[in-house]
This record gives C-alpha cells, structure tokens and sequence, in this order.
C-alpha cells in the first residue's frame, strides 16, 4: 500500500513538459484564441468552402451587373457580372497563399543564414551580416515595386519578391541566439564527443531559437498580405484576371460609391486576416517567453 502511494505521489509530481505549458498559456490568452478561431474560419472559408459552390473564380453572369445581394449571388455581383462572394473566397486562396508563402520562405533562408553565422562567428559572421544590413538599408517597398515590375505579374513571382527581401529579420533574430547558445555546456559536450557541426546547428541548437521565429513569422503573413494587397492595388501585383483581395480594391476603386460593398468586403477580409495573424503573433510571444513562467 505504501509502494502505491508512493507511486502515485511520484506521478502526481512530475514536472510539466515545457509544450503543456506553452499550449496552457497560449489558451488563456483570449485574443490569441479569437485569431486562431478567425484563422481557421478564413482558411475553410477559402479552400474548402469553394468545392461546394457551382460557380468558378472566372464565372460572369453579364445580365446581372452591379447585382444587389440575393438567393443566387450571397454578395450581389461586380461590375463584370462576377459573384463577390465566389471572388472572396477564391482571392482569399491567393492572398493566404502569398501570405504563408512569404512567411515560410524567408524564414528558413533567414534561420540558414543567421545560424551559420552565429555558430561560425568570425569572417562567415562579418560577411554575412555586412550582407544582411545591406538589405536592411534599402527601403523594401520600393523594391517590391521594382521588382515586381522588372519581373512581370503573377503570384509566384510575388512570393519571390517578398522572400528576396523578407529574411533579414529571421537571420537577425537567429545569429543573435546561437551567439549565446553555441557557449552553452551541451553545446561543448557535443562537440567533445565528436557530434558534427551540421548536427549541432540543427538538431540541437535551432529548436531553441524557434520561439520567436514563430512570433515573427505570425506576423510576418499579415504584413505579406498587406503588401500584396499594396502592390495590386497599384497594378503590380497579381495579374487583374487572378482574384486577390488586393486586385478587388482595386477593380472596385472607382465603383466606391455606386457599389461601396465591392470595396468594403475585400477590405473587411484583409482587416480581419491581418489582425487574427497578429493576435495569433501576441499569443505564441507572451506563451513562449520563458520569465514568464519564473
């Protein structure tokens, strides 16, 4: 009997995993479930929402143009006979897409660059971040317009202007950590048990850096789709044909106050989608800070 409970006492005890408490902190912040409940809804409501509706991105109906909202078409319709709320959802793919797209890319360029910087130090870590300030220094969105219009329309040239300047960040933020790390006891006891430096860098090291690699991607994908937007709005972004929320302010401009809906709804999505990202980006910061659990 005394073994049992002595057992149970042991179970009772054991420490929580650092994942458990992440997750637990994360669900108490309240605004960061809000822009996780937002997310989800958006991604459905653009990827698998479309598959049940008859009517394709392309899809015009000339006799109903400027159609007021009814049975048929949820949202009425623009003034090239397209259903809104077909556009909405379509655009919603594109615009999540060159989102996540300028969020991922550059991260994993960004963490390369910054860890091999970090752990090697010396001249690899002065070439590098001398080549890190460099872009640093030219202001981004005049590029992105530059380069977009060097490029030529279309989204996956988009995603490439913006992971071409959007790793700075991430390449900062990770040879700031392995600067600290890579002077760690583990770190010594794996290099004096002969562990490669590849190993080191990225089985044992970069998981430790990835907390406020996340944050920043969070936000990352909401200032993506701001940009995106930005560029279409001003005819370099996505080719018009290609629904984008970005390319319905657009079309939509100059029918702001004969139709003010086709302006309001791409506007409302973009609003929406951005600050669900940055709630999400508030909640994984304050979840993954480690004084907060001191």
């Amino acid at each position: 009997m005394s073994t049992l409970r002595t057992e149970v006492q042991f179970t009772e005890s054991k420490p929580e995993s650092y994942l458990s408490r992440v997750t637990k902190r994360f669900l108490k912040h309240k605004l960061a479930i809000i822009g996780l409940i937002s997310v989800g809804s958006i991604v459905i409501f653009s990827f698998i929402v479309p598959l049940f509706f008859e009517y394709g991105s392309t899809f015009s109906d000339f006799s109903y143009l400027y159609g007021s909202p009814n049975s048929q078409y949820l949202l009425g319709t623009d003034s090239m006979g397209h259903d809104l709320f077909t556009r909405l959802m379509y655009g919603g793919r594109i615009s999540l897409i060159v989102g996540f797209s300028a969020a991922i890319i550059p991260a994993i360029f960004g963490i390369i660059v910054g860890a091999v910087a970090g752990y090697y130090g010396g001249l690899a870590d002065n070439i590098l971040m001398r080549i890190t300030d460099a872009f640093l220094s030219v202001p981004a969105f005049p590029i992105y317009m530059a380069l977009a219009k060097l490029m030529g329309q279309g989204v996956l040239n988009i995603i490439l202007v913006f992971s071409f300047l959007g790793w700075m960040t991430n390449a900062r933020i990770v040879r700031g950590m392995y600067l600290s790390l890579k002077e760690n006891e583990y770190t010594e006891a794996a290099k004096a048990i002969g562990v490669s430096n590849a190993r080191i860098i990225f089985r044992h090291l970069l998981p430790n850096t990835m907390a406020p690699i996340l944050v920043s991607m969070t936000l990352t994908v909401g200032g993506a789709i701001l940009s995106e937007a930005g560029l279409s709005f001003l005819g370099l972004g996505v080719p018009p044909s290609t629904p984008t929320w970005g390319n319905m302010l657009t079309n939509s401009q100059q029918d702001i106050f004969l139709a003010p809906r086709l302006v309001i709804w791409p506007g409302i999505m973009i609003f929406l989608t951005v600050l669900s990202f940055n709630f999400i980006g508030d909640g994984l910061r304050d979840a993954l800070d480690p004084k907060l659990y001191r």
